[in-house]
């Protein structure tokens, strides 16, 4: 065999800076360290006329962005909702790049596609959700959301004699969007780029858990008769608070209402049994979503949707061309479900991480990274100068850190919480994001990669109060 090939040595180095990577994850800064000037600095290199050997390119590469990789794949790493990679799901990331197949078609890439097929099926599966529900693997909650209220679009407007697809929005009957308030930003911007625009969504009211009444649900259908999506969550962004959809879906489907739940992390409560009552009816929605790259921790990017009317879903997505070989309906074309034509073979790194955890693992990591996160959360909040202000059935939880001065002010709380966030991720001990919720300046703890231990728990709790120690340097001026 050949052992002086250019990819192979290559791919070699590649994996020699990659396993020093993980195996200085302990010790390394989970922040960056280098400034967005000295980045650019080394980057910026003139693009010379001739090329430049692979490996000379691969450690180049490595040695002008040390310091400018944030430390996701750490165990110390709280901000914002990201898991890590699994062995084999980063291994098979690899292959993925190697075997570089467009999973567009069956044709173009036939393991490709009926691996997204089984790991498709095998998801359904361990989320309860309906057998008949259609599938994309896609780049994040973005995309899917993207793609399931494209479905739901095309449903609630055919409900009313309308094709979307053909005749376009103009003239259409008006789409009512009413939505949990607290959702993710990503849900906006899918509306926006269907074309249903902000002024289409309707806020519902909650209760003081923050989860949408059925109350308040029926009243807003009551309003006035129209095409209407119903957006729910599973699992807010900062208290990862449930939607109670055993009792609202059944309302939003007598009005004939299209209900779509944001699932991007809180899906996964469905495989530990200690926590899957969070979600319980979640199955009774029309479509779904959630994120591969938070609780699986597959790599980046991971994104599935999942549509309960596959007739719809398909209607929204399929693309009929000359140049494009018919499936004939006995393979499964992964285009007639995505947005994108050209894409990266994502079902490989999903179907990996699934096998390397099978459903005991995956309940094991659930519970977890709950456990963390309120050791986390009631650890840090026992700290003099911190405040808790939520912990969670899930992997969410706030802390804040007010004020000294008894004259303090809200800005002055929300200035010192800031800044105590700064000086945490400044130790590269741990990292956490700032978030305003309520109106106040808070902490996020999220906690979802696979690599987190007690230890790491301990050692980011010992870090908080090493900052906290240190007022002279966090004094208000």
């Amino acid at each position: 065999m050949p052992t002086d090939t250019p990819e192979r040595a290559a791919l070699n180095r590649a994996a020699h800076h990659a396993q020093a990577f993980l195996d200085d994850l302990d010790t390394r800064s989970v922040a960056a360290t280098v400034s967005l000037s000295d980045l650019r600095a080394r980057l910026a290199r003139p693009l010379g006329d001739g090329g430049t050997q692979a490996t000379q390119v691969i450690d180049d590469l490595v040695a002008d962005v040390a310091g400018g990789i944030v430390g996701s794949q750490s165990g110390r790493f709280f901000g914002w909702v990201i898991g890590g990679g699994t062995p084999a799901a980063m291994a098979a990331d690899w292959l993925t790049t190697v075997w570089d197949q467009n999973a567009c078609l069956h044709i173009s890439g036939p393991a490709a596609a009926v691996v997204e097929e089984v790991a498709g099926a095998w998801l359904k599966d361990l989320f309860d959700l309906p057998a008949e529900a259609s599938f994309a693997f896609v780049t994040g909650c973005q995309m899917a959301h993207v793609t399931a209220l494209a479905a739901a679009r095309h449903g609630v407007l055919r409900d009313r004699g309308w094709d979307v697809e053909r005749q376009g929005l103009s003239g259409a009957p008006a789409i009512r969007v009413l939505a949990n308030p607290d959702r993710h930003g990503s849900v906006d911007v899918a509306l926006r780029i269907l074309g249903f625009g902000l002024d289409a969504l309707e806020p519902l009211p909650l209760d003081a858990q923050r989860r949408v009444t059925p109350e308040g649900l029926a009243a807003a259908l009551a309003q006035r008769d129209a095409p209407t999506i119903v957006i729910l969550q599973a699992g807010e962004l900062n208290l990862a608070a449930f939607d109670p959809f055993r009792a609202l879906v059944p309302i939003a489907r007598a009005a004939g209402a299209w209900t779509h739940v944001d699932g991007a992390f809180g899906l996964w409560a469905k495989v530990n049994p200690a926590h899957r009552q969070l979600a319980d009816g979640i199955e009774l929605a029309d479509s779904w979503t959630t994120d591969g790259h938070k609780y699986l921790n597959a790599p980046y990017d991971s994104g599935l949707a999942f549509v309960r009317d596959a007739d719809a879903h398909r209607a929204a997505m399929s693309l009929a061309t000359s140049y494009l070989p018919p499936g004939g309906g006995v393979a499964r074309d992964p285009l007639d479900w995505n947005p994108e034509l050209s894409r990266r073979a994502r079902g490989f790194t999903v179907y990996a991480a699934l096998r390397e955890l099978g459903r005991e693992g995956l309940a094991d990591l659930v519970d977890r990274t709950c456990r963390h996160a309120s050791t986390l959360a009631e650890g840090i909040g026992a700290l003099p100068g911190a405040e808790l202000i939520s912990t969670s059935g899930l992997n969410q939880a706030l802390v804040r850190f007010p004020a000294p001065s008894a004259a303090a002010t809200d800005a002055d709380h929300d200035q010192r919480t800031d800044a105590v966030i700064a000086a945490i991720n400044a130790s590269g001990e741990a990292l956490f994001g700032g978030v305003t919720w309520n109106g106040r300046r808070a902490m996020r703890i999220s906690v979802s990669n696979w690599r987190t231990t007690e230890a790491d728990v301990a050692r980011a709790i010992a870090a908080v109060r090493a900052v906290l120690a240190h007022e002279t340097g966090l004094e208000l001026s």
